[in-house]
């Protein structure tokens, strides 16, 4: 079984600066893709980006947020830059296996707010 533990969300100003992590616990392995997901209230749940064999970034946060691995610490990280309103939203991690082709492995979320 895979755990996926987030932490690092808060409250900040627009323009301000978050860093999250996700610690991965269990039967996981470093060649799984890690990814970072987000729900608003009332919106369904999005892609913001991914590292695996290669890196994907949806194409609102790119130039502002960086998704990183300590792939010996079994860590995601998600620098969050030039932060918005709209950026408001439960953050997710998520896993998946090489073979699979959807996210199987998710976290329980940690809130981000970002005030205007």
């Amino acid at each position: 079984q895979v755990q996926l533990i987030e932490s690092g969300g808060g409250l900040v100003q627009a323009g301000g600066s978050l860093s999250l992590s996700c610690a991965a616990l269990g039967r996981i392995w470093s060649d799984y893709t890690m990814g970072w997901f987000r729900q608003a209230p009332g919106k369904e749940r999005e892609f913001v980006a991914s590292s695996g064999v290669t890196t994907e970034y949806a194409d609102f946060v790119k130039g502002r947020f960086t998704i990183s691995r300590d792939r010996a610490k079994y860590m995601t990280y998600l620098q969050m830059n030039s932060l918005k309103p709209e950026d408001t939203a439960v953050y997710y991690c998520a896993a998946r296996r090489p073979s699979s082709g959807v996210f199987e492995f998710w976290g329980q979320g940690t809130q981000v707010t970002v005030s205007s």
